[in-house]
């Protein structure tokens, strides 16, 4: 069975949800395919990457309200056994960390490729908007990071990630993380692991059953 993920990597219910079905498929005996497909949160311009705590406390009422916000993705994650700083984090244009999924995904690492973007927004306080550092995060996966770098300096992979992101919207895709299991069978959110199980178990038996009509 494949399973697309729509996600933004800087979005913690996503990072939560990543590693929700990582849970769900050490018990799920089927055989998965997993891949990763773009979805852009906001993708304005970021002229010069701010403090996400800053930001979020313009959209939200004040910074108390950003901070109580926070805390509750934080311990939810935390649950997961996913950690998340806040204090770190910043915010920045997602476009170019999709394509650097893309060339990892070239090279077979795109899983750890996007693992260590997670763990790069919302541990280490990087800028995923610059390339630079998009380089270097890449470094530390085992890529080439002057290679990586000639790649984002150039215009490889823009046209895929843009109709990738044209065809999020086109189904209809408005909040992530989003699964799609075998092509057809939508699931949205961060679901428990339990969930997940029993969603990969009835599609399992959904395309079993039709495939032996």
């Amino acid at each position: 069975m494949e399973i697309e993920i729509y996600a933004d990597v800087v979005c913690p219910w996503c990072y939560i949800g990543k590693r929700r079905l990582e849970q769900a498929l050490a018990t799920y005996d089927g055989d998965v395919t997993v891949r990763y497909r773009p979805f852009q949160l906001d993708p304005s311009p970021v002229p010069e990457p701010r403090p996400l705590l800053e930001a979020m406390a313009g959209r939200f009422g004040g910074l108390d309200r950003a901070r109580q916000m926070f805390a509750h993705v934080t311990e939810v994650a935390a649950g997961s056994g996913v950690r998340l700083d806040f204090d770190r984090a910043v915010i920045s244009n997602t476009f170019d960390a999709h394509r650097l999924v893309a060339y990892a995904n070239e090279h077979g690492r795109a899983g750890e490729m996007v693992e260590a973007l997670y763990q790069a927004h919302f541990t280490q306080g990087v800028n995923l908007g610059s390339r630079e550092a998009l380089a270097t995060v890449a470094g530390g996966i085992g890529l080439d990071a002057a290679d990586v770098r000639r790649f984002l300096d150039s215009d490889e992979q823009t046209a895929e990630i843009a109709a990738e992101l044209a065809t999020a919207h086109e189904l209809g895709i408005t909040s992530v993380p989003t699964f799609i299991l075998a092509g057809k069978y939508a699931v949205s959110g961060a679901q428990e692991v339990e969930t997940l199980l029993a969603a990969l178990t009835e599609v399992e038996q959904r395309e079993a059953a039709a495939h032996s009509r």
